[in-house]
């Protein structure tokens, strides 16, 4: 029963957290955000999965118990401290001990734990059971960033890496919307979301590269931590087409704000145009890692990387900001031993604060690096292959 309780409170508590964001938000032109947070929202998210609807429903079920319980206890008790008062002539009782007491006061909460314990374990229990999926996709939490990988089901080998809306990113750098500007998805939007089919068991595997995140989206009533070197699942059956927001509910660093899951639900017949679309995409994007690339097409490349990937932190003139190191005049960028740059983009440093890379292709590795080494005040005239990349990799 604790771990139930501990359980349904951490996702009530994170879900009412989500739920908060709209609240800051009200100085500007912000309107209710279907699949996401409403402004003013006080209840829970409205729910599109079964195991939501249930959530809601104990959550009110406990309410309603806990505040009959107490206006009942508190009721008697100042009715018995104003009716026996001393000052009306009531003596105090002289007994020690009543056995009937004892057992209407074991009896009672028993029968009250087991009326509220009945329901809960019901629904944690369904909440784990993550058997006969029709779609198993790994969400990797990343410092800050989700990505997806299709495992098994319509879509399988589809793999991409979801970021904030570069937009959306500049604005906040900017201090935030301007007064009047529509802004319901502040914070929300992302380049990739997450496709899955409506009326489909989707289970989401959980995991990290760096540090403790949580996958979370209260309309479908999941939280699952991701945690580095762990694997962790939960799962989800969407019973309404369109689009749900969430966020990662675990505190991952300075990033942590710009960390939103937007997953996109669509019908059977979309879902599979949206797979072959992707399909497609994919084996247009097959690189060869052994292809020799020029410096003027391999820069080119670079340029599109670093826009979706670095510029966030390291800024579009690579000057970076605050603790976020310069790449313009940098001494490993500058380095003429290109394996130190390689090391750093495939596996970090300084604890995470520069995040691993690896879920990029080695050629977009290559391509950003070589990008870095020859742009700004940086003009190496070196070049970094794709094979170079691959040779590194661990």
């Amino acid at each position: 029963m604790k771990n139930t309780t501990k359980k349904l409170a951490s996702m009530l508590w994170a879900a009412g957290a989500f739920a908060g964001t709209s609240l800051l938000t009200q100085a500007h032109a912000v309107n209710d955000l279907p699949g996401g947070p409403a402004v003013n929202q006080l209840n829970l998210a409205p729910a599109v999965t079964k195991i939501a609807q249930e959530q809601q429903w104990l959550h009110w079920f406990m309410l309603i118990v806990c505040s009959v319980i107490f206006v009942a206890v508190f009721s008697v008790m100042f009715y018995s401290i104003w009716k026996h008062r001393k000052s009306v002539g009531h003596k105090p009782a002289t007994f020690s001990e009543s056995v009937t007491v004892e057992v209407i006061w074991t009896i009672v909460p028993f029968i009250i734990v087991i009326l509220m314990a009945l329901p809960a374990t019901k629904v944690v229990v369904a909440m784990k059971d993550t058997t006969n999926a029709d779609l198993t996709i790994k969400a990797t939490g990343m410092q800050w960033k989700w990505g997806y990988d299709y495992i098994k089901g319509e879509g399988e080998g589809i793999g991409f890496v979801s970021t904030l809306d570069s937009d959306q990113r500049a604005m906040s750098d900017a201090g935030g919307p301007k007064k009047g500007e529509s802004v319901d998805n502040y914070l929300l939007k992302v380049d990739n979301p997450l496709v899955v089919p409506v009326d489909k068991k989707v289970r989401i595997i959980t995991t990290a590269n760096d540090v403790i995140h949580a996958f979370m989206v209260p309309a479908f009533g999941i939280k699952q931590d991701a945690i580095p070197g762990f694997v962790r699942d939960t799962w989800f059956r969407a019973e309404k087409v369109g689009d749900y927001y969430g966020q990662c509910a675990e505190l991952c660093g300075k990033e942590h704000a710009y960390m939103p899951i937007h997953v996109k639900v669509l019908s059977a017949e979309d879902y599979s145009k949206w797979v072959a679309a992707e399909q497609k995409k994919m084996a247009a994007k097959a690189d060869d890692p052994t292809k020799v690339w020029t410096l003027e097409d391999i820069t080119k490349r670079g340029e599109k990387v670093y826009a979706q990937n670095c510029a966030a932190c390291h800024q579009a003139n690579g000057k970076g900001a605050g603790p976020i190191k310069p790449l313009d005049g940098s001494a490993v960028v500058l380095d003429a031993d290109k394996t130190k740059q390689i090391a750093i983009l495939l596996n970090g440093q300084n604890n995470g604060a520069m995040p691993a890379w690896k879920a990029l292709s080695d050629t977009d590795i290559a391509a950003v690096i070589s990008y870095t080494k020859n742009n700004w005040s940086n003009k190496t005239g070196q070049l970094v292959q794709p094979a170079e990349v691959l040779a590194l990799r661990k």
